[in-house]
C-alpha cells in the first residue's frame, strides 16, 4: 500500500487499509489474523460451505479468534467459488493459509500460483513442519508437535514421564510469530513495492518458545537436563515449594535477594554461613540440600498470600501459585488484564492483544 498523499488522523490503526483474505481454521492461523483484525485490518475469513470451521464447535472459543472479521462461505471446488475468491484476492494485501500443504494448490490458489498473479501479495502459509522437506506433508496439532519438538520432556524432572504444556501453547504461539512476519512483510511492501512468500511452522515457533534452550542443543547437540519447578537461572533461591496453605514460587536470584527472603523468613542464622558467593550463584554445592531443608521447612510455617505480599515489599521476586481462573479474577480486579466486550449475538469479553499503547487501536489504548 503506497504511503498516503495527505496525512492521517493520529488515532488512524495502524493496519488502516491492509485487506486480508483468510483461508486459515482452528486456532494458529485465524490467531494471527485475528490480531491483524485488533490492528486494523480488514480480514475476510472463508469457510467451505459444507463444513466450516471445525472451531465452530465450540462458538464462544470461534468468536475469540475471529472476532472483528467477515465470514464469507465459499466452495473452492467449483468454477463460480474460485471466481468469487479470486475477485477477493484482487481487493487484497494478504492471504494466509494454513492448509495442509498442496490443498490449495488444487483449487489454483497455491502460493506460488496467486504470487504469480499478484506479485504484491503478502502470502503467509502456516503449517506444521513447514512447506518443503520430507516431513511437509505431516499433519499435527498442538500436543503432537509439543512431542515432536522435545517440548514434553523439558518439563519435569529426570526419568519423569512426558508432560505436556496445559494449554495449546505452539498454536498460539505460531500464529503471533506469523502475524509478527505478515506486519514485517507489509512494511517492506510500503518500502520496496516486493509481495513476500512467508513460511510459518508449529515447529519453528515451537523452538523459538525454547529459545534459550534450543541455544544450547544447537551449540552441544544434547538435550538440556530436565530440572522441574526451578527457575532457568538455576539460582538455589529460584525455586517452587509448598508453604503451610499452599505453594510458592521464589525468585531469589541475587546475594541481596537471598539475604532479603532469609530475613523475611528469619532464618538468616541458618542460611548467611551457607552463602560463599563462588559456585552455582552463592550457595556451594556441598550445602545445597542443607540450604533447601532450611528453606523447606521455614516455608511450611508460612502462609502463601501473606508470604507472596512480604516477599514483593522486600523486593523478592515472588508469586504464589494460583490457577487460572483466581489469575484472571484478580487480574480484573487490579487492573493488569484488560478486556473489551465483542457484543453481537454471543457477547463475551476477550484479553485484547497483552499489551497498550497510546493511539494504535485507532486512538484507543488498548483494542474495541
Amino acid at each position: 500500500m503506497p504511503l498516503p498523499s495527505h496525512p492521517l488522523p493520529a488515532s488512524t490503526a495502524p493496519l488502516h487499509g491492509i485487506a486480508v483474505l483468510d483461508f486459515s481454521h482452528v486456532m494458529a492461523g485465524p490467531f494471527a489474523t485475528y490480531y491483524l483484525a485488533a490492528l486494523g485490518a480488514r480480514v475476510i475469513k472463508i469457510e467451505n460451505p459444507s463444513r466450516g470451521d471445525s472451531l465452530r464447535a465450540k462458538p464462544k472459543s470461534f468468536q475469540a479468534f475471529n472476532h472483528g472479521k467477515e465470514v464469507q462461505s465459499i466452495d473452492l471446488s467449483c468454477e463460480q467459488g474460485r471466481a468469487r475468491a479470486w475477485a477477493l484476492l484482487e481487493q487484497c494485501d494478504v492471504m494466509v493459509d494454513n492448509m495442509r500443504p498442496g490443498v490449495m494448490d488444487s483449487f489454483g490458489f497455491g502460493q506460488a500460483q496467486v504470487r504469480a498473479a499478484k506479485p504484491s501479495l503478502i502470502h503467509c502459509a502456516i503449517s506444521a513442519y513447514g512447506r518443503e522437506g520430507p516431513w511437509a506433508h505431516r499433519p499435527a496439532y498442538d500436543h503432537v508437535m509439543q512431542a515432536a519438538s522435545g517440548m514434553t520432556l523439558m518439563s519435569g524432572l529426570p526419568g519423569d514421564e512426558p508432560v505436556k504444556v496445559g494449554f495449546p501453547v505452539i498454536d498460539c504461539a505460531t500464529g503471533m510469530l506469523a502475524a509478527l512476519a505478515i506486519i514485517a512483510a507489509i512494511r517492506r511492501r510500503d518500502l520496496t513495492g516486493q509481495g513476500e512468500s512467508i513460511d510459518a511452522s508449529m515447529l519453528g515457533a515451537a523452538f523459538q518458545l525454547m529459545y534459550p534452550m534450543t541455544v544450547m542443543a544447537i551449540d552441544s547437540g544434547q538435550a538440556p537436563v530436565r530440572k522441574g519447578n526451578v527457575g532457568f537461572t538455576g539460582s538455589p533461591g529460584a525455586l517452587t515449594l509448598p508453604c503451610k496453605d499452599g505453594w510458592i514460587a521464589l525468585g531469589a536470584n541475587t546475594p541481596q535477594q537471598m539475604g532479603a527472603l532469609a530475613r523475611v523468613l528469619d532464618i538468616e542464622a541458618q542460611v548467611m554461613p551457607l552463602l560463599d558467593g563462588q559456585t552455582r550463584g552463592f550457595v556451594s554445592d556441598e550445602h545445597m540440600g542443607q540450604f533447601r531443608q532450611v528453606l523447606t521447612t521455614a516455608l511450611s510455617e508460612q502462609k502463601a498470600q501473606d508470604l507472596e505480599e512480604r516477599l514483593n515489599a522486600a523486593k523478592v521476586p515472588s508469586a504464589r501459585v494460583r490457577d487460572l481462573g483466581e489469575a484472571v479474577r484478580e487480574g480484573l480486579s487490579n487492573g493488569a488484564l484488560d478486556t473489551w466486550a465483542t457484543g453481537g449475538e454471543l457477547p463475551m469479553r476477550l484479553p485484547g492483544l497483552g499489551f497498550r499503547a497510546e493511539t494504535l487501536f485507532g486512538g484507543q489504548s488498548r483494542p474495541t
